[in-house]
C-alpha cells in the first residue's frame, strides 16, 4: 500500500463517521411532518427527536472522550459506529413513536463515542502539513453535512426507495456505517494515552443528571401544564450543576483532571466565547426545526421542495464559514462575532417581515433575502466563535476546552429546541404564521444576546496576532 493511499484511507473512514453524526442531527428536520403523520406522534415527540439526540450526544461526549483515551481510540470509534448503525436500523424500522425516540437517544450516545475520537485519531495519524490538510477536510465535511442535511433528507424521502419514505433517512446510514466498520481495523491505529485518568463516576452522573433535569421539563412542561415536578427538576438542575462544579474542583485539587475543568474557562476569550456558543447553538437547531415545520405544515411544500429551500441558507452559510478567518484577522473577535450574530438576527427579522407579508401563500422567493442573510451571518458567527475560543487557549488545555465547547454546542441545540418549542407550539393553534413569526422574534433575541456577549471579547488584533487567530479559526471551523 502506498503512503498516499494510506493517508487517504484513514481520513476517508474518519470523515465518514463525522459526516454521519452531523448529518443526522439536521436531516431529521425535513422528515418531522412525515413522521408525525405516519406514527401519529404529538408535538412533544417531534421536539424529542431533535433535542434527545443533542442531549445524549452532548451529555456523554466528555465521558466518551476520557474512556477512549484509556480503552483505545479505534475501539471507541468502532463501538460508536456499530452502535450508530444498529440504532439507525432501529429508527428506520420503528413501529411507533416511542421506539423511534429511544433509538434516537441511542444514536446520540453513539455520536458521542464517534465525535471526539475522530479528532484524536486525526492527530494520531497525521502530522505537520498533512494534519492541517486533514483538519481542513474535517471542517469542510462538517459544514457540508450541516448545510446539506435538509436537502439530502428531502431527496431521500422524495425517492421513496422501496416505499421507505422518511425511514430512508435513517436506513441509509446502515450500508455507509458498515463500510466504515469494515475498513476501520485495517486503517486506523488503536492508540491509548498513557496515564490517562479514569472517569469519576460521581462527576459523570452529576453532569448527565444536571443536563437531563434541565431539558426534560422544558420539553414536557407545556404539554403537562407545568406541574410542580417540572419546576422541581429545573431547581434540581441548578443544584446538580453546582455539585458537579464542586466535584470537579475537588478532583483537580487531588491532581485528577475533571471532565469540566474550570481553570481554562477563566480566560475571558475562552469563557465568554463558550457562553456565546451556548447562546448561538440554542438558536441554530431551533431555527431549522421551526423553518421546516413552516415550509411543510404551513406552506404545504413536500420534503424535496422544503429541502431545496434550505439551500438558500446553506450556500451563504458555506461562504460565511470560509470568510470568517479573514474577518477575524482584520477586525478582531469582538467585531466579527458581534457582526455575524447581528447579521444572523437581521435574517430572522427579514424572514419575519416576509412571512407577515406573504403568510403561507405566494412565492417562496419572498423568503429568500432573509434566508440568505441569516445563512451568511450564521456561518460567520459560528466559525469566528469557535476560532476565537480555540485560538485563545493554551495548547495543554486544548483537548479539555474542545470537549467542553462541543458539549456546550450539543446541549445548546437540545435546550434551544425545547425553548423554541414552548414558543412555537404554544402559538400554533393561532395559526402557522403567528407561531413561526413569534419563534423568529425569539430567535432574533438570542442573536442579540450573542452579540452582547461578544462585547467582552478581544478587539482588533495586533498584526502579529492576526495570522495565529485566523489560522486557528480555519482549523476549528
Amino acid at each position: 500500500m502506498t503512503d498516499t493511499a494510506f493517508r487517504r484511507g484513514p481520513l476517508a473512514v474518519l470523515l465518514t463517521g463525522t459526516f454521519l453524526i452531523v448529518l443526522d442531527f439536521f436531516v431529521v428536520n425535513v422528515a418531522l411532518p412525515s413522521v408525525q403523520r405516519d406514527l401519529h406522534a404529538d408535538n412533544t415527540a417531534l421536539e424529542w427527536l431533535v433535542a434527545g439526540y443533542g442531549l445524549t450526544f452532548g451529555g456523554l461526549l466528555l465521558v466518551a472522550s476520557r474512556v477512549a483515551d484509556r480503552w483505545g481510540r479505534r475501539r471507541m470509534f468502532v463501538l460508536g459506529v456499530a452502535l450508530f448503525v444498529a440504532s439507525s436500523a432501529l429508527c428506520g424500522f420503528a413501529p411507533d413513536a416511542t421506539t423511534l425516540l429511544v433509538a434516537r437517544l441511542v444514536q446520540g450516545a453513539a455520536a458521542a463515542a464517534i465525535g471526539p475520537t475522530v479528532l484524536s485519531l486525526i492527530g494520531d495519524v497525521y502530522a505537520g502539513p498533512q494534519r492541517v490538510r486533514a483538519l481542513g477536510a474535517y471542517a469542510t465535511v462538517m459544514g457540508v453535512a450541516a448545510a446539506s442535511g435538509q436537502l439530502v433528507g428531502g431527496l431521500l424521502i422524495h425517492l421513496d426507495v422501496a416505499g421507505s419514505g422518511w425511514r430512508s433517512i435513517f436506513l441509509v446510514n446502515v450500508p455507509i456505517g458498515l463500510a466504515a466498520l469494515a475498513a476501520a481495523p485495517r486503517l486506523l491505529p488503536d492508540t491509548r494515552v498513557a496515564g490517562s485518568p479514569r472517569v469519576d463516576p460521581l462527576e459523570a452522573a452529576l453532569v448527565v443528571g444536571a443536563l437531563t433535569a434541565l431539558v426534560l421539563p422544558l420539553v414536557e412542561g407545556q404539554r403537562h401544564g407545568w406541574p410542580l415536578w417540572t419546576w422541581a427538576l429545573l431547581a434540581a438542575a441548578v443544584a446538580l450543576a453546582d455539585l458537579a462544579w464542586l466535584r470537579g474542583r475537588l478532583l483537580r485539587r487531588r491532581g485528577v483532571p475533571p471532565l469540566v475543568d474550570p481553570y481554562p474557562l477563566r480566560s475571558r476569550p475562552v469563557g465568554v466565547g463558550i457562553l456565546g456558543q451556548a447562546l448561538l447553538f440554542s438558536g441554530m437547531a431551533a431555527y431549522f426545526l421551526v423553518l421546516a415545520l413552516y415550509l411543510q405544515d404551513g406552506r404545504g411544500l413536500g420534503p424535496l421542495a422544503s429541502g431545496a429551500v434550505f439551500t438558500v441558507v446553506a450556500a451563504p452559510y458555506m461562504i460565511g464559514t470560509r470568510r470568517a478567518a479573514a474577518l477575524l484577522g482584520r477586525y478582531g473577535a469582538r467585531a466579527t462575532v458581534a457582526g455575524g450574530a447581528l447579521a444572523f438576527g437581521a435574517g430572522h427579522l427579514l424572514l419575519f417581515a416576509a412571512v407577515e407579508q406573504a403568510g403561507v401563500a405566494g412565492s417562496w422567493l419572498w423568503l429568500a433575502p432573509g434566508l440568505a442573510v441569516g445563512g451568511l451571518g450564521m456561518g460567520v458567527v459560528l466559525s469566528a466563535s469557535v476560532g476565537t475560543v480555540m485560538g485563545s487557549v493554551e495548547s495543554r488545555h486544548a483537548g479539555t476546552v474542545s470537549g467542553t465547547s462541543s458539549t456546550v454546542q450539543q446541549v445548546g441545540n437540545a435546550l434551544g429546541v425545547a425553548l423554541v418549542g414552548i414558543v412555537f407550539f404554544g402559538r400554533v393553534d393561532e395559526g402557522m404564521v403567528d407561531a413561526f413569526g413569534a419563534s423568529l422574534l425569539y430567535l432574533a433575541a438570542t442573536t442579540v444576546a450573542v452579540a452582547a456577549a461578544a462585547a467582552f471579547l478581544p478587539g482588533r488584533p495586533r498584526p502579529a496576532q492576526s495570522v495565529n487567530v485566523a489560522s486557528s479559526s480555519s482549523a476549528a471551523a
